[in-house]
């Protein structure tokens, strides 16, 4: 094979072209093309006969030194200089993780890339957008399920790799393999399918590595999620190899970012050398020796590379400079090779770009959505000093810093709400505590139509709030909401919902949009003042609080449920009057809100005096209160498992052929969006040397630390696709937390939230939580699915608030009993991957459901 190796200091140079080539391939039918050259003399400002489609611009959202004489071509200060802006085409192949590509590339572009389903735009659009409008700099190629070889998982990408040889374009593990294929190279199964695993990596010095150490030991270590890998040896002469693993075996997280790891808890490729720190990925015929995994490739005369691993993930080192890396070599293209034909061009890179007939986020939302709503940091700032944003809807949404919000939403019922609150302090302990409280309150007629939102466990700052109300306001409601028998993506979620008002009176209505649309406008019809709840250290101050089941789904993305549950898909009530206890201070709040403006207080004195009466007369020690909700009559009862052990075995065998209290989504008022995924659970020891064990066996598994990666670069996509770009972070990585009969693996994602999405956006685009269903997330919800003989119902659903002033805080669903219709379930299950062992995935199972159903057959 002849190939050319590229150093640091030297690059490959690609010829100037008029045009595209107009070859007809056997193996993809070419549609009729564009010549680059025939649009360089026409007018600039003419009316596109291409189906209307124009990109779309907002001036509102443009940088300011964009305006003005700027707008209408591609700006350089002068020749040589650097590009101020990337404009870059981001195809997803639906993928989990392609909205971590696009915050890093928002932030190295200095402008957020178009994203466009594989499926969503025709080989005719490609070319309007890349050579008539000349709208785009450089493309990159998500990852995803599937293979290249499947037209249905890879899409249009074959067809750009191949006939746009003159842009530049970057293929990251699926787009990277269907670089090779489109070439004739051939992807094959891999000796082991590698998830959420690092390996070190050597690299050529090509340009795409360039300030990028390589070889073993160099800190070079990437994350890969991959069970197929491109046949080196079928490699044809025009492509070359540019990057392979060091080393034979992949690492976990701990072993590549650990000195101290025990012996014991240390796998074997941990201490694994390479012979003479110099080991040759090439044989003597200059292909790449076959216990070598190809990790990268670049074609000899296009602007093509190809990554096999994730530069993308939390855990790859120096995955931001490759990103950069790919960014200048965009700009040395265009400028050494086509400076005069980049002049031409006559799209705005603005802040917000709009391509009709493609959506991007979410799956309700009108094909014209804009795909990019925003730019980068520095525009959201300007944004926000301007207080207001332009939405895709042509509304106007306000950014909070006028005191009376949602005013610019006027619509059908707008409520303008009032909260009123007392805080009473020290309180709680005074009174014998939350139980103490929530039965004197609450307890009475076996506790109907109350809530109670316990969070006591205060250390690690875990919790500190409890919430707790019941029906009694008159703007209390209930919400209840069944999917109709068949919900899937054309009848986008649609429901049948239940509205029971405070006097009793009960509603039903079909839903044609679903529940999550419903919500988002009843939150967007209240209009409160902020000031009301200045000095509440909490963000629930009154609204909606409840459950969302896993069923639901189907309004985020999912194409359909296999299975109907057997309980409402969604329940809430919207609370109007609340008691919030604060486990830190002991301090009781109680908190109420009305319509309009009314000086009367008659919850919140009436709760005072039912509170001061608990503390004159409060229960002596040792006395347990009475909760008639609490009472059972002697009967005899046990749990009965769903499937047997060698069932869920079979199951677990069935999932890994398919490999190739845990906080979901909070929302604060600042605008920071966190998820808190727990993945990996081991149980307590029976001694302090045991327990102590138990916690590093679990710290240094190398299975959970897989299964948490994995999950936290999914929630970092999932949040990407709502928050400022650069903004999310994960300041806690597998951390182990302990808990009474567990330690469990958690760790922390936060970002800041766009302006111009809502909290039901926010939920919408990350629901239901990825660690239920694995990734990619869309693909494993299928599988699950076909395997799974029945509803999850309210498990893996989410049980939480949203506050009227749109903060909400929703937890997953797991170790949880659920009461219905007389019937006690508890749902349990595990992440598979390829490291699982069947055997210890039904333990932990197991493991997960014994604290639940002790505390209920004991009660019993």
């Amino acid at each position: 094979m002849n190939f050319t190796l590229c150093s640091s200091s030297s690059e490959l140079r690609y010829p100037f072209v008029e045009g595209l080539p107009c070859t007809n391939k056997n193996m993809l039918e070419s549609e009729l093309f564009v010549k680059v050259d025939n649009f360089n003399n026409k007018d600039k400002n003419r009316a596109s006969n291409h189906d209307a489609r124009k990109l779309v611009m907002s001036s509102n959202l443009m940088p300011q030194p964009l305006k003005g004489s700027y707008v209408g071509k591609k700006h350089l200060q002068e020749p040589g200089q650097k590009l101020e802006f990337v404009r870059t085409l981001l195809i997803d192949n639906y993928d989990s993780y392609t909205y971590n590509i696009y915050q890093e590339l928002s932030v190295i572009n200095g402008l957020p890339p178009v994203v466009v389903r594989n499926d969503e735009l025709t080989w005719k659009d490609i070319c309007y957008y890349l050579y008539e409008e000349n709208a785009f700099d450089n493309v990159v190629i998500s990852p995803g399920p599937g293979s290249p070889t499947c037209p249905a998982d890879i899409g249009i990408c074959l067809q750009v790799l191949l006939d746009c040889w003159d842009i530049p374009i970057l293929g990251v593990c699926l787009g990277h393999q269907a670089l090779a294929y489109v070439h004739g190279a051939k992807v094959v199964h891999a000796s082991e399918p590698v998830h959420g695993r690092l390996s070190e990596i050597e690299h050529n010095g090509c340009r795409l590595f360039n300030d990028i150490p390589s070889g073993h030991n160099s800190g070079f270590k990437v994350v890969r999620y991959h069970s197929l890998v491109v046949d080196v040896e079928s490699l044809p002469d025009e492509l070359i190899p540019i990057a392979w693993t060091s080393s034979v075996d992949a690492l976990s997280f701990i072993e590549t970012h650990k000195c101290d790891v025990p012996s014991e808890f240390a796998a074997g490729s941990f201490s694994r050398k390479v012979k003479n720190g110099s080991y040759s990925p090439f044989s003597h015929s200059g292909k790449l020796q076959s216990e070598k995994v190809l990790m990268g490739i670049m074609h000899s005369t296009r602007p093509h590379y190809g990554l096999q691993f994730h530069p993308e993930s939390i855990a790859t080192c120096h995955g931001r400079q490759i990103f950069k890396n790919f960014r200048e070599i965009t700009e040395e293209y265009w400028l050494s090779s086509r400076a005069s034909f980049l002049q031409e061009r006559n799209f705005d890179y603005t802040a917000c770009v709009q391509i009709p007939h493609v959506s991007r986020l979410f799956t309700e939302v009108p094909r014209h959505r804009q795909l990019v709503n925003n730019a980068n940091g520095q525009l959201y700032r300007k944004a926000s000093r301007s207080n207001l944003l332009e939405n895709s809807e042509g509304n106007r949404s306000c950014s909070g810093m006028v005191d009376m919000v949602n005013l610019l939403h006027p619509s059908n019922g707008v409520k303008y709400l009032k909260l009123k609150w007392k805080r009473f302090k020290n309180l709680a302990g005074q009174v014998g505590g939350a139980k103490n409280i929530f039965c004197e309150l609450y307890g009475h007629h076996k506790a109907e139509n109350t809530f109670w939102l316990d969070s006591s466990s205060i250390e690690k700052r875990r919790a500190r709030f409890s919430f707790m109300g019941g029906k009694g306001g008159t703007l209390w409601k209930q919400l209840t909401f069944k999917l109709s028998d068949r919900s899937d993506m054309t009848l986008k979620g649609r429901g049948f919902l239940s509205v029971e008002d405070a006097q009793g009176s009960t509603k039903s209505t079909i839903l044609e949009e679903g529940f999550l649309d419903f919500l988002k406008k009843e939150l967007r019809s209240f209009c409160y003042d902020e000031k009301d709840y200045e000095g509440l250290p909490f963000d629930f101050h009154g609204g909606y609080i409840g459950y969302m089941g896993y069923s639901l789904k189907v309004e985020c993305g999912a194409l359909s449920n296999r299975h109907k549950s057997g309980t409402p898909d969604a329940c809430f009530f919207f609370a109007d009057n609340l008691v919030v206890i604060d486990h830190s201070s002991n301090d009781v709040y109680v908190l109420s809100i009305d319509e309009g403006c009314t000086s009367k207080t008659p919850y919140l004195d009436d709760t005072e005096q039912k509170l001061l009466s608990l503390k004159t007369s409060a229960t002596k020690e040792g006395e347990e209160p009475n909760l008639q909700a609490l009472t059972s009559s002697q009967c005899q009862a046990s749990f009965l498992a769903d499937k047997s052990r060698e069932e869920y075995i079979k199951d677990v065998d069935k999932c890994m052929e398919y490999i190739k209290d845990e906080r979901f989504l909070r929302l604060d008022r600042n605008g920071i969006l966190e998820a808190k995924p727990i993945k990996g659970t081991v149980a307590r020891g029976a001694t302090l040397e045991e327990d102590e064990q138990h916690k590093l066996q679990l710290q240094y598994s190398e299975k959970d630390q897989a299964e948490n990666l994995m999950i936290v670069d999914l929630l970092r996509n999932d949040l990407g696709r709502v928050c400022e770009p650069g903004s999310v972070h994960v300041p806690h990585l597998m951390d182990v937390e302990s808990y009474a009969t567990v330690h469990t693996m958690v760790s922390t994602i936060r970002g800041k939230k766009r302006l111009d999405v809502t909290a039901v956006d926010c939920v919408r685009a990350a629901f239901p939580g990825g660690s239920m269903t694995g990734a990619p997330k869309l693909r494993s919800m299928e599988l699950l699915d076909s395997i799974e003989n029945s509803s999850r119902g309210i498990y893996s659903g989410s049980i939480g608030f949203f506050s009227y002033n749109q903060t909400f805080d929703l937890n997953i669903v797991i170790r949880t009993v659920v009461i219905h219709e007389g019937e006690a379930s508890i749902g349990a299950g595990g992440a598979i991957i390829a490291l699982s062992n069947p055997e210890d995935e039904y333990d932990e199972m197991v493991l997960k459901t014994q604290a639940p159903a002790k505390a209920v057959m004991e009660f019993l």
